[in-house]
């Protein structure tokens, strides 16, 4: 078998990459899939591509050798019970179209090489009508916070747009160490990735760097709180959606590594005394409403985040009920 280029057909258009392969290749499993794109073996014109890229008609699709042979199906692992509860417990919002999650850290949003326990594996228990909810958006695993789910097809189509657009608001809180020097700005930094595949890192490109494996990312930031330079609280708001954005503005851009963050801070990235686990929390989303209006919706940070908090002085207000504007 030959590398092939595929043309998306309008009909299909607005598909998720990953999806639109595995009805092509049933036998293509997601580990393979992955370590296709981590490696950028599929492109997308000409360009790496994620497994949640929403595919243009007309756009061509480069594939090496694919398998043509069904794998075994496996059987879907049923859902603890405590689990599904423990689940349910964290919806803060939910209507016909829509549930807001406040996403535990430590939980990936989707499977991958190793992952065996994700949100995607368990959106049966937030199937409350019988119909399962869709994933719109993703935060990475140790990032915990506000995460939208769609509840139908219409909406899920609504909401995937919206976020690939500019009418989503994202707002994050991350503690990091240092204080930086500037309290408020923007940050715009071509991105690109180093490393072998499965030890990728993200990393600002060189200057004048160009190429489909750089990618633009901006964020604006300003400070909430400081503890005698030892350590400050930021508010993030990005304009992208790259991996590891926030993480590389911190440590790169502003010399304040988020605490806990040794992937991207190293040793300077933790504080004696203080919680080891990653302080980077989606605080806050706002959001056009499938159904009109815009839907705003607020999480506290989770426990972790909240003694070093505590501990440094950090004024940390309760979150507003989430609620739907006209």
């Amino acid at each position: 078998m030959s590398v092939a280029t595929l043309t998306v057909p309008p009909a299909e258009a607005e598909t998720r990459l990953d999806r639109w392969l595995r009805r092509r290749y049933p036998a293509l499993t997601q580990g393979a899939l992955q370590k296709m794109l981590r490696t950028g073996q599929i492109r997308v014109d000409g360009k790496r591509a994620e497994a949640n890229t929403r595919l243009a008609a007309g756009q061509e699709v480069r594939l090496p050798p694919m398998p043509d042979t069904p794998a075994p199906k496996a059987e879907p692992r049923p859902i603890p019970e405590a689990a599904a509860r423990e689940l349910q417990a964290r919806v803060l919002y939910r209507d016909a179209s829509v549930i807001v999650l406040d996403k535990p850290p430590g939980l990936a949003v989707q499977g991958g090489p190793g992952i065996t326990k994700h949100l995607d594996g368990m959106l049966d228990a937030l199937a409350y009508d019988g119909e399962r909810p869709r994933l719109v958006h993703r935060l990475d695993r140790d990032t915990s916070g506000v995460l939208l789910l769609a509840r139908t097809v219409q909406a899920a189509a609504f909401l995937a747009k919206a976020f690939r657009g500019r009418d989503v608001e994202k707002t994050y809180w991350a503690v990091v160490v240092g204080e930086p020097l500037h309290h408020a700005g923007s940050i715009e930094m071509p991105l690109t990735k180093e490393g072998a595949a499965g030890r990728e890192r993200v990393v600002a490109a060189p200057p004048g760097a160009r190429g489909p494996d750089v990618v633009r990312s901006t964020t604006d930031y300003r400070l909430l709180d400081v503890a005698k330079r030892r350590a400050a609280l930021l508010e993030m708001k990005p304009h992208t959606g790259r991996t590891h954005q926030l993480r590389v503005h911190c440590a790169t851009a502003l010399s304040t590594p988020i605490l806990g963050d040794g992937k991207y801070g190293g040793t300077a990235a933790h504080l004696e005394g203080l919680s080891g686990s990653l302080h980077l929390h989606a605080r806050a989303l706002r959001v056009p409403h499938p159904d009109g209006g815009v839907l705003e919706a607020m999480a506290a940070p989770p426990p972790h985040m909240e003694e070093t908090m505590r501990f440094l002085g950090f004024d940390n207000p309760a979150p507003k009920p989430p609620r739907r504007l006209a």
